[in-house]
């Protein structure tokens, strides 16, 4: 599928640094780093949203050191050349896509881990590690790095800090934010900005770590960051698999569940026409016919014990629970949630959405989704991170469409509006990007959005960092 823009997303550079002098410079202080090959910009025009740029960027730097990303931002702020910072393309807002006259800047090629200490439980890592290849060597120390995202086989780390990414776990163990200790940042004119600290606590100043964390990289490019790991679970975990006659008490019982104040490591839920996509794409038969699943996991010393209270919620709540203490069983239950986004990718036509209701508003948001599905004829299978109310609604386009069409748009508007009139938020974790900013400042309000447009001029003055995302992406709907 293809998403098109109405047209360039930032003007190109002045005529004093034309598109021949910025290369000319790039390549000169840059070589081989810098990529116009027309394969690679085509590439960078896109990312897992399936938006593409009207026009391609003018350059790919493949950043492998700091100083790779230093030079490039200073070229840029002298010549006034946009710059798209970019990591492993798995965005899903079109906040790292490259367009007509913008250099983008991948760090996908900064990928070591600096170093991990035992004893202080943090790593320091570059920005182009892939998530599981963390875990992957932090394993045998028995510790590992909790942001738990669908991507995580794929998309890196830095990516995952500037969207401030969540994923399955996220209920109990919280989104990236709360695994970051402290940040290096190169900002819009080159120079280093170190932030937060080793230590577990650290109040000194303004929070500035938080900060970007999440900023899509509006604020600066994110060339190292310091992280808080966990002492990998002991305990067995015991997993639910449970299924309901429709959706709706399906994310009953996931909010009854909090009620009672059990806290689950995972707590996912699907729709039936989720349900029916994964088997058909498993070649499997494992949900029946217009049936609902929840997942549930608990994962420390009282996990059997919560396990009993949460099924009997279950089935007081209409479900039909499947206890498992089997290690190996649990992990197909958690492959099964895992395959939806697989099974989407087969179907071939998507466009994947992002957002989030207080918990206690999750059955009321799938009776929305319902609702739009059927007041504008369109298919809308969803899946949620129940256990913080995040849900993923994706509408199904028909085969042979490449643009969204109108009547998807409508639809995606009126999906917005009722998240929000519920309580909840535009995206719970996929960020803003390009798609999402017309929707900013109903949500926001315009005092917030005002000094939110501050703050960027303060570390990106000339407006140079990844313009045109989050605030103005100037996507207006048919």
């Amino acid at each position: 599928m293809t998403r098109t823009s109405p047209g360039p997303t930032t003007a190109e550079p002045s005529a004093a640094a034309s598109s021949a002098a910025v290369l000319a410079a790039l390549r000169e202080e840059l070589g081989a780093a810098v990529s116009t090959d027309p394969a690679d910009l085509d590439a960078a025009r896109t990312d897992k949203s399936g938006w593409r740029s009207a026009g391609a960027p003018l350059a790919l730097v493949n950043a492998t050191t700091v100083s790779e990303v230093q030079t490039t931002l200073r070229i840029a702020a002298r010549t006034g050349t946009p710059v798209i910072p970019r990591g492993a393309g798995t965005g899903l807002a079109a906040g790292g896509v490259g367009s007509t006259g913008e250099i983008v800047l991948s760090t996908l090629g900064m990928n070591r881990i600096l170093e991990v200490s035992e004893a202080d439980e943090l790593a320091v890592v570059e920005p182009g590690l892939i998530n599981d290849a963390l875990n992957e060597a932090l394993a045998p120390r028995g510790l590992w790095y909790s942001p738990d995202p669908a991507s995580k086989a794929i998309s890196s780390i830095g990516g995952n800090i500037a969207t401030n990414a969540g994923g399955l776990l996220c209920a109990k163990y919280g989104v990236t934010r709360e695994s970051v200790l402290g940040l290096t940042v190169a900002l819009a004119d080159g120079t280093l900005l170190k932030t937060g600290h080793r230590t577990v606590k650290g109040v000194t100043g303004y929070d500035l770590t938080a900060l970007m964390i999440g900023s899509e990289g509006t604020l600066g490019v994110i060339v190292e960051a310091t992280l808080r790991l966990r002492p990998l679970p002991t305990a067995p975990p015991v997993t639910i698999g449970a299924f309901f006659p429709d959706v709706r008490r399906a994310a009953a019982a996931s909010a009854a569940i909090t009620a009672a104040r059990l806290r689950p490591a995972a707590m996912e839920l699907m729709d039936a026409v989720s349900v029916r996509m994964v088997d058909s794409y498993l070649g499997a038969d494992i949900g029946g016919v217009g049936r609902a699943f929840l997942l549930i996991r608990f994962d420390d010393g009282a996990a059997a014990d919560d396990a009993r209270i949460a099924a009997d919620i279950v089935r007081a709540q209409g479900g039909t629970p499947e206890v498992s203490t089997d290690v190996a069983t649990g992990e197909r239950l958690l492959d099964y949630r895992r395959a939806y986004h697989p099974a989407l990718a087969a179907v071939g036509r998507v466009l994947i959405e992002d957002v989030a209701v207080p918990r206690s508003a999750l059955a009321a948001m799938f009776d929305e989704i319902a609702r739009i599905e059927r007041e504008h004829g369109v298919r809308i299978p969803t899946v949620a991170h129940a256990g913080d109310g995040n849900l993923h609604p994706n509408f199904l386009l028909d085969p042979g469409i490449e643009e969204v069409p109108e009547s998807i748009w409508r639809a995606a508007d009126e999906l917005f509006r009722s998240a929000i009139a519920l309580g909840g938020t535009l995206t719970g974790e996929h960020g803003v990007g390009l798609l999402k900013s017309r929707w900013l400042e109903e949500e926001l309000g315009p005092q917030s959005v005002g000094l939110q447009r501050a703050i960027k001029a303060v570390f990106d003055p000339a407006g140079i960092l990844n313009p045109g995302r989050v605030f103005d992406a100037g996507l207006a709907l048919p």
